[in-house]
């Protein structure tokens, strides 16, 4: 059995994961945490922000971004949206984020230490969740938790954007799969994410097929309105929740 370090507790629920312990000891690394954005590729959010404004979100909307790491999406959706709250639990990409957002002059966005389990929300309820690259690093079971409590912190109508490394292939083509995934992979690291990092990810990480997501989106309370695949490790989900 792995065991995981565990960096604070809640004493009213002992049972609960420590989620800084399952985020990777790479995110705690400020060298890392430095090149982050060259080696994710500068992701660009209009596509995600496009689906929120799309289903009438805008600049009343209240937004939360979980695993918002250095802040591309943050920080663009503070230009768009009334007031945009961003959750990590890695103190050193809040800190880049802390940053950036001070440079920018964003005064409606927020930055909180905290993750999927940890993170309470406190006011009306939300417009708007957004979470890309960060679910995976949760086992199903707590997926699933996380899933829920999102749905929690949102109004009737509410939108969750979910963008992650999600497995849209049977099981039994995985070898062919993973060979490719793993050929695709980077030859500099400081550029992008290589072979070894594609296979500590599936060694370490907790990505999970399509068919078992979608099920606990339904289960959360969630409506399916978009869904893109790309590719068979990549996927995307615009959701809203039922009334």
């Amino acid at each position: 059995m792995v065991r995981r370090v565990c960096h604070n507790h809640r004493m009213d629920k002992p049972w609960l994961i420590d989620e800084l312990a399952y985020a990777g000891p790479e995110h705690l690394d400020e060298d890392f945490v430095a090149g982050f954005d060259r080696k994710q590729g500068y992701p660009d959010p209009a596509r995600d922000i496009a689906e929120f404004t799309a289903l009438g979100l805008g600049a009343g909307s209240a937004i939360v971004d979980i695993g918002a790491g250095t802040g591309r999406f943050a920080l663009a959706a503070a230009t768009v949206f009334g007031s945009v709250t961003a959750v990590d639990v890695s103190p050193a990409m809040l800190g880049v984020l802390r940053e950036r957002a001070a440079e920018s002059g964003a005064g409606n966005l927020k930055c909180v230490l905290g993750g999927f389990l940890g993170f309470t929300h406190e006011g009306p309820a939300l417009d708007g969740v957004h979470t890309r690259h960060a679910l995976h690093q949760l086992p199903d079971f707590w997926k699933a938790i996380a899933l829920a409590r999102i749905a929690g912190m949102l109004r009737e109508g509410g939108v969750l954007r979910l963008v992650d490394l999600i497995y849209d292939f049977p099981p039994e083509r995985a070898d062919e799969v993973f060979a490719r995934w793993l050929a695709s992979g980077a030859r500099d690291p400081r550029l992008g994410y290589t072979a070894e990092d594609f296979t500590e990810h599936i060694r370490t990480e907790y990505s999970t097929f399509r068919w078992l997501l979608e099920p606990m989106l339904d289960k959360a309370g969630f409506d399916i309105v978009t869904v893109d695949f790309p590719g068979p490790v990549y996927g995307a989900y615009t959701c809203r929740k039922r009334g």
